[in-house]
């Protein structure tokens, strides 16, 4: 069977429960433009990859202490943030160690050597003009 990570199936109750945060906070969070549920029916629906974003959201506000600017502020040196289809991070070579993947804990974004790179590497940059 083929999953679909980014298929919107979580209301904001299950979100909010495996997260252990308060459904406010959750939508605090949207909407500081931190993540993007989908709607149907004007309920919000949470992707598999929604879940990892937030997350990753939570680890940096609980465990590093940042504030939603601060969020905000790593979220925009990540271009894969919003790409759909997004491999995640490597454990191996070519990593930078300072960046750890969003997507795959305990992984690391790649390191870009130079903007040529950038199509191997995360298909947000890989779209036609």
């Amino acid at each position: 069977m083929f999953c679909n990570d980014d298929q919107p199936m979580f209301n904001i109750g299950v979100i909010a429960e495996l997260l252990k945060v308060h459904p406010e906070t959750l939508r605090i969070w949207e909407k500081h433009r931190l993540v993007e549920p989908a709607r149907r029916n004007k309920q919000r629906l949470y992707s598999n990859n929604d879940l990892k974003r937030l997350q990753f959201i939570h680890y940096l506000i609980n465990e590093k202490g940042l504030n939603i600017a601060g969020v905000q502020q790593i979220i925009s040196m990540y271009p894969c943030w919003v790409t759909k289809h997004c491999s995640g991070g490597n454990k191996g070579e070519n990593v930078n160690m300072n960046k750890p993947c969003w997507k795959e804990p305990g992984t690391y974004c790649y390191v870009i050597e130079d903007k040529s790179d950038y199509c191997s590497v995360c298909p947000h940059f890989n779209k036609k003009s």
